[in-house]
């Protein structure tokens, strides 16, 4: 079911950005005046189309279900052959190069405007995230700037956090700028209060070989795991019969300090039939109780229970804002992430970022399954920077993308002529190499990071 699911999840997130993209080029070429002749989702051999139209242009569903492509007239296509007096005006080739420009920078436009479109959309609905609360590794580069397990971490440069997602993401923007991360925080004073602070972690000092999904591990920073807070406390049970009540706070057991939820619960299983003090606080005030846990056989194993329940749920914040500043908020982390992507590219390029970072199909549709399995908003904010890794990808400079025809038509609007037909088939063929070199990477790290 997981697998179908995956699938499933995958294939839409392919599809919906193909035909967005390919949407942007049809569009586009309408616009300009150019006859569209054939638009496919999936490459290689058509195995369903119909016509509409004034045109009658054929709108097809082909073998290959990755990627896709608008076919216009086109004087250099064999396959057309001689075209009609009255379409010629309609070729694209006779187009004005700020014509062909336009059509073939909207695709990746089109996929930018959507991944706006998406992440307004989720601003203004209301994405509910984990808080930027940090768990510190002992020993860590984060624990000697001075950072301990259950900061709440503000701002980062200036810039307000509120999320988990929001921290990770200017913390990764700071150690690829190469510039340190100035962090306000919250820490609790230990009476149900906070005291604020603020640390520098040097993030200027990581090593290129750090930028990669585990940097957080190599500066010791996680999710932070709820605190032991108490939530329904049963009858009769030892808890309630120690005087634990819901809500409160647990700090300490037996005078060792309880770090979250999850340490409680395993102190107290680990002493079934023992009594252990437990410290912590109520309405702002402290209180301290003795209490034991019930010996109870889980399996071949017994252990201690005491009949309250510990919430290990992530404390969750609501991030949303209003239409206006949901859109420019939308439309600034577009932008923030199509720079970031260009960036990572730039240090691979150079050697200072490790080519593991580039991920293929198999990871996508992996990540695909898991956000669908979270549900709809992981899903669409998933949809949204694949949508934006397109949009970047396909406007980089390599020929048989859009960014590399689009380098083509820079030249000939500064030489006033077009490239030499010998040396954009040369360019051609070399870009294809180049896919072909990636693409192979791409599913080496895939299968790497399936096996591993």
């Amino acid at each position: 079911m997981a697998l179908v699911q995956t699938l499933l999840a995958f294939a839409l997130v392919i599809g919906v950005l193909v035909v967005i993209h390919e949407l942007g080029h049809y569009l586009v070429a309408r616009w300009c005046g150019v006859k569209v002749l054939r638009f496919s989702v999936g490459m290689g051999k058509v195995i369903w189309s119909r016509r509409f139209g004034p045109d009658r242009t054929e709108w097809a569903l082909s073998a290959i279900p990755l990627g896709g492509y608008v076919k216009m007239l086109d004087a250099r296509d064999d396959e057309i052959g001689d075209i009609p007096p009255e379409d010629a005006p309609r070729e694209f080739t006779r187009q004005s190069v700020w014509k062909r420009m336009a059509i073939v920078a909207a695709g990746p436009l089109a996929n930018f405007l959507l991944a706006i479109a998406i992440l307004a959309g989720l601003y203004v609905y209301g994405m509910p995230e984990p808080a930027a609360r940090v768990s510190v590794a002992a020993g860590s580069v984060a624990e000697s700037a001075g950072l301990r397990t259950g900061d709440r971490i503000t701002a980062v440069n200036g810039l307000a956090v509120q999320s988990w997602g929001e921290l990770r993401w200017e913390l990764l923007e700071a150690a690829m700028q190469e510039r340190p991360a100035r962090l306000d925080l919250q820490r609790t004073d230990g009476r149900g209060g906070y005291l604020l602070s603020q640390s520098v972690l040097a993030l200027q000092t990581l090593a290129s070989a750090d930028l990669d999904t585990r940097m957080f591990e190599r500066l010791g920073l996680d999710l932070a795991r709820p605190p032991a807070l108490l939530g329904e406390v049963m009858a009769g049970g030892p808890a309630a019969e120690a005087g634990l009540r819901q809500g409160d706070l647990v700090l300490e057991v037996d005078g060792q300090p309880v770090a979250d939820g999850a340490e409680f619960i395993e102190r107290m299983q680990a002493a079934a039939g023992r009594t252990l003090t437990v410290a912590g606080v109520r309405d702002g005030a402290r209180f301290q109780v003795n209490v034991t846990p019930r010996a109870e056989r889980v399996g071949d194993r017994t252990v201690g229970r005491i009949r309250a329940q510990v919430d290990l749920s992530s404390t969750l914040v609501m991030v949303d804002a209003p239409p206006g500043e949901a859109l420019m908020r939308a439309t600034r982390k577009t932008w923030d992430t199509s720079v970031m992507t260009v960036t990572m590219l730039g240090k691979m390029l150079i050697g200072e970022a490790s080519l593991k970072n580039i991920t293929g199909p198999i990871t996508i549709a992996d990540y695909a399954g898991q956000t669908a399995r979270v549900g709809w908003i992981s899903f669409l904010s998933f949809m949204a920077f694949i949508s934006i890794s397109l949009g970047v990808m396909n406007l980089l400079p390599i020929p048989v993308l859009d960014g590399g025809h689009l380098l083509y038509y820079a030249l000939e609007l500064f030489s006033g002529r077009p490239l030499p037909e010998n040396i954009s088939a040369l360019a051609q063929r070399a870009g294809l190499g180049l896919l072909v070199v990636l693409m192979a990477v791409a599913m080496f790290n895939d299968i790497a990071r399936l096996i591993g």
